[in-house]
């Protein structure tokens, strides 16, 4: 009798990562979505078990007692993986009580949420010495003038609750050229009632983008880590990876692997860097807290991050591991990385001789695999479906004008 793995959030490729992780290793997964619909995820082959919740937000008490529920259920108390902000920020809401049936790394209530806010991180890390983007609150006096004088234009509104942001707007801050813009998007965010702050934008093009992959045992002392180098992001510039590629660099290692243990962390953690390409500082931009959507390339250069958790949480612990090695193999987000290839391009950031020969290297997909298929052709299909909805509603478009002008020409001639 093993522990189960209860994963939450299948309609994208980290819950299928997860599911894939611990599934080829005989481990009984468990996909929990709030709804079968694009959750492409639960399709995988080493999916053992589908569950259907209640939504984590709109009916979270709900969601809340779903989860304890199928706990008490179960002979062994199930490892629990979020693969979503918002479901994390409910985990730690309920830390307490969910602890009592789930395996969980952390055992601190408010540690997850005070991590990925963005203005709380930002004063762990000021308080630890590592270096962090310059931030101005709008609330703090003489505002405008401080933007212009410290922060510069362009410079960046960014919220400090992510998940709630990118619900209301579809995106994860703004960014703003001049005094008029930044006011604006202060007054959406205000009007959206969220919190938000302003931050210079670091110089350097995407590829300076790194991130710090490490987990801390129940000790908080670090036993596995690699580091990372972006060199694509969707949207570009100030997005999610699309093509990112594993590469050892021992300073990350010293700045994130000392800030993780000195704030007390365990678990998995995957810390964000820009390299500063003026001074070559690296700053800390925020920290992912659930697993993340690197999952497959980490595994393939040699460490499978949430089996490394689980097997820490059922206490077998597997023997601590570093990668000291540049690998040369990517991460490889197809759709999204043509459509940020296609941005790159169109912005002149990018030629296409510099993409195509970057797709010589070797990969880890994000949802395709040819031993376990399924999940990429659902996933397909739902592109298919969402191109073939915006080609009828642009017929439908063009047809309403034709039909509009038709009705003036003859109201012209009348």
């Amino acid at each position: 009798m093993r522990h189960k793995a209860v994963i939450l959030g299948c309609n994208y490729y980290i819950g299928l990562s997860a599911i894939r992780c611990l599934g080829m290793h005989g481990i009984h997964t468990v996909a929990v979505d709030y709804s079968p619909e694009r959750a492409y995820g639960a399709l995988s082959k080493y999916t053992s078990e589908r569950l259907i919740a209640p939504h984590y937000k709109e009916e979270k008490e709900a969601f809340i007692a779903f989860l304890k529920e199928y706990a008490r259920k179960q002979e062994l108390p199930p490892v629990l993986i979020p693969c979503h902000d918002s479901y994390v920020e409910a985990i730690d809401e309920h830390l307490v009580e969910l602890r009592e049936l789930y395996l969980i790394p952390q055992t601190r209530q408010g540690l997850y949420t005070e991590v990925m806010n963005k203005e709380s991180l930002h004063r762990l890390a000021r308080g630890l010495g590592v270096p962090v983007p310059e931030t101005i609150r709008p609330d703090e006096e003489d505002f405008l003038e401080r933007v212009e004088r410290e922060l510069g234009y362009p410079c960046i509104v960014k919220p400090t609750d992510s998940p709630s942001f990118v619900a209301a707007f579809r995106r994860k801050l703004f960014i703003v050229h001049h005094r008029a813009e930044l006011l604006e998007a202060i007054d959406q965010a205000n009007r959206a009632g969220l919190d938000i702050i302003v931050q210079r934008i670091i110089p350097g093009f995407d590829d300076h983008m790194y991130t710090y992959d490490a987990y801390l045992n129940q000790e908080s002392k670090v036993t596995h880590e690699v580091t990372c180098q972006k060199f694509r992001q969707f949207p570009i510039n100030f997005g999610a990876s699309v093509y990112t590629g594993q590469r050892y660099v021992p300073e990350l290692m010293d700045i994130g692997g000392s800030f993780l243990e000195r704030i007390g962390w365990k678990g998995f953690a995957e810390i964000e860097f820009k390299k500063d390409a003026k001074t070559g500082v690296f700053y800390l931009i925020e920290v992912n807290v659930r697993t993340t959507n690197l999952n497959e390339l980490l595994r393939k250069v040699g460490i499978n991050f949430p089996y490394v958790a689980y097997m820490e949480l059922v206490g077998t612990p597997l023997a601590p591991q570093v990668i000291r090695r540049d690998t040369n193999r990517v991460f490889w987000y197809f759709y999204e990385d043509m459509l940020a290839v296609r941005d790159y391009w169109r912005s002149g950031q990018l030629g296409i001789g510099n993409v195509l020969r970057s797709l010589l290297k070797p990969k880890a997909y994000a949802i395709w695999s040819w031993r376990d298929p399924k999940p990429a052709f659902a996933f397909a299909s739902i592109i298919a479906g969402k191109l073939w909805n915006k080609i009828r509603r642009r017929n439908r478009q063009e047809e309403d004008k034709k039909r509009i002008g038709r009705g003036q020409e003859q109201d012209w001639s009348g």
